[in-house]
């Protein structure tokens, strides 16, 4: 499926041409009709010979209506301009050559209509050098021109011949999974509900696909699709479709709104963007000016803020930051058109680079315009690495609708990226530029080397507490540590492998001092604070750490093995007679009251015992201390 977008003069048999070439009247509108006048976007279609249906998107050529056209343009193939063989070459066919060029139309053919209209041959040789040699001005240079009469049908078949063999020139539409269809019509149909039509981009629809609408970011559903009047299950890049939404109320769109899948496009009142000044605009473009800004079906005004220049020369090209009055929808190398407000005429254009800027910058960052420069003229590794480089990893589709590379350019970037480890993978199909990850790396280590020094007694830093240092999301933190051989974790703490607790000689002295005393009445240990005192609590708290020692609530300390034997025994005495109070377990454990109701409490809150009124008997987790 391929757009072709009609541009030319009023009077120069515009629509008439449509209406020959595909039976279908494109002016609408009752007003278009009797001032015989395209003011709004028409549509049509016509079959070319090999059976490929092509879409017309009919645009005012008034200059008044400039910017009706400019909400059609943005999605065609090929430009095809109308000039009429007996008035030649207008005022308006500079600006809409300009316009093509700006949007990046490959390719324009030259419909030269009413030559019936002309007195003879030469008349006709005579306007279709003026028209080659106006049009050879521009990027677009050498271009064919067709003589047609809409009324006679001559030259028509040649026409639709240059057409085809324009189209089958073009590469296909690029489908990068990420579906945008800037709105150009909204209507509603009785039994039916909310429809909106536009040119597809980017990915495919699919009946029953979740979608939203940006900016509102209001959700529905498709219920169905059309393309050229025709009930289709699926829309391919490139084609012009109606798209029957339930769930959104039409009242609730307007052109300009972007429907796409949902999270997959950003709506931004600010965007960074690369600009071409036109050569033949008198003035320069100087910082603070204000514009109106189109891009895909939508407009607004907007203030220019210069990156790199002071001004910019017509003629010149340079980086902008453009503050939009309202938030639109755009992805990255989207084109878009500026003009002035007063006079009102196109003044330049460009790609949008980044859709959604983290903030104003300040003029001149090197910097900044250095990542920029990246985004528009970097290799696909390059732009793989600029989108993988942020706060968090992200998916392979988020890394595509960065970079708007189709299918096979990604996978082959992607396995040169990360074969040269410009990108790591933190696994779950999520990527992060080296730099990133190596930052982070950088961050823990140094984080944990701290920890490591002001407490070189404890086993390791609180995982929780790691992260929030870090300030990484749980995900990538975790994905980060289990694949970090500099680090060893558990569920709980975090140390660097090389992290290992060493006691002096005076420390282990303490040690042996306080296990002797723990050995000599086992059951009746030492407080926490008489074995801090011995001991020191740094100390103390890594006899916890390392197993040495257990303490359970409130600060009871027992030798590990103490402890053990002592649940063994409590088991063992529940099983023989069904049950035990606090009295009898300290007769049995020879131990006070003190510890044995702490032991007890303790049992019952790991599900070793359970308790009935005064007594216990076994919990569901007691099997691993039974005999």
């Amino acid at each position: 499926m391929h757009i072709i977008g009609t541009a030319g003069h009023v009077d120069h048999g515009k629509s008439t041409l449509v209406r020959y070439l595909t039976g279908i009247d494109p002016d609408r509108l009752i007003e278009e009709k009797k001032r015989q006048m395209t003011i709004d976007l028409g549509f049509a279609w016509f079959d070319l010979p090999d059976g490929e249906r092509v879409g017309v998107i009919d645009v005012p050529g008034h200059r008044d209506f400039i910017e009706n056209m400019l909400a059609g343009v943005g999605g065609i193939d090929l430009g095809l301009l109308v000039i009429a063989a007996d008035e030649g070459v207008m005022p308006q066919t500079t600006e809409h050559l300009q316009i093509l060029d700006l949007l990046g139309i490959q390719h324009i053919v030259v419909a030269l209509t009413k030559i019936d209209l002309v007195p003879d041959d030469e008349w006709l040789d005579l306007v279709m050098v003026e028209v080659g040699d106006r049009i050879a001005q521009t990027r677009f240079g050498e271009v064919t021109i067709c003589p047609v009469s809409a009324y006679t049908g001559e030259g028509a078949d040649a026409l639709v011949e240059t057409i085809h063999q324009k189209l089958a020139e073009l590469p296909p539409r690029l489908n990068v999974n990420q579906p945008v269809l800037p709105i150009d019509r909204v209507f509603s149909i009785d039994g039916f509900g909310t429809v909106v039509t536009g040119t597809l981009s980017k990915g495919q629809l699919q009946v029953g696909d979740q979608i939203s609408v940006q900016p509102s970011e209001l959700q529905g559903r498709i219920r169905g699709l059309q393309s050229h009047h025709e009930q289709v299950d699926t829309a391919y890049p490139g084609s012009r479709v109606a798209v029957n939404i339930t769930g959104i109320s039409k009242h609730n769109i307007q052109r300009g709104n972007v429907l796409g899948l949902p999270k997959t496009i950003v709506a931004s009142d600010m965007i960074d963007c690369w600009y071409n000044h036109l050569p033949d605009i008198a003035a320069p473009l100087k910082h603070n000016t204000d514009v109106k800004f189109f891009t895909g079906a939508a407009e607004a005004n907007a203030r220019v803020r210069l990156l790199a220049d002071e001004e910019i020369a017509p003629g010149q090209s340079g980086w902008l930051q453009l503050i939009l009055d309202q938030p639109l929808a755009m992805s990255q190398k989207d084109r878009f058109i500026l003009r002035s407000p007063s006079p009102a005429q196109t003044i330049g254009g460009g790609l949008v680079i980044n859709p959604e800027p983290t903030r104003r910058w300040k003029r001149f960052q090197t910097s900044v315009i250095q990542q920029l420069e990246t985004r528009l003229e970097g290799t696909p590794e390059d732009l793989l690495v600029d989108a993988a480089t942020s706060k968090d990893p992200v998916t392979i589709q988020e890394l595509q609708a960065n970079t708007h590379l189709d299918d096979q350019t990604l996978q082959a970037a992607l396995s040169t990226t990360l074969e040269a480890t410009r990108l790591v993978e933190l696994g779950n199909g999520r990527y992060w530029s080296s730099s990133a990850y190596y930052g982070l790396s950088q961050n823990v280590h140094s984080e944990l080397e701290r920890f490591h020094q002001q407490h070189p007694l404890r086993p390791g830093m609180p995982r929780e507490e790691l992260r929030r240092r870090v300030n990484v999301a749980a995900q990538t933190f975790n994905s980060f540590i289990a694949r970090d051989d500099l680090t060893a974790s558990n569920q709980d703490l975090v140390r660097l492998a090389s992290h290992k607790i060493m006691f002096s000689a005076e420390q282990e002295q303490a040690i042996k001092t306080l296990v002797g005393i723990f050995q000599s009445t086992p059951t009746m240990p030492p407080s926490f604070a008489d074995a801090a005192n011995i001991t020191g609590e740094d100390v103390l708290y890594a006899l916890i750490d390392q197993g040495t020692l257990v303490m359970i609530p409130p600060q009871v300390l027992f030798l590990t093995e103490t402890y053990e034997d002592m649940a063994r025994m409590t088991v063992k005495q529940i099983q023989d007679t069904g049950r035990i109070d606090a009295k009898d377990l300290r007769d049995v454990l020879r131990s006070s009251r003190k510890y044995i109701i702490a032991l007890l409490e303790h049992l019952d809150s790991q599900g070793i015992t359970r308790r009935v009124g005064d007594d216990r008997v076994l919990g569901p987790n007691a099997g691993n201390y039974l005999g």
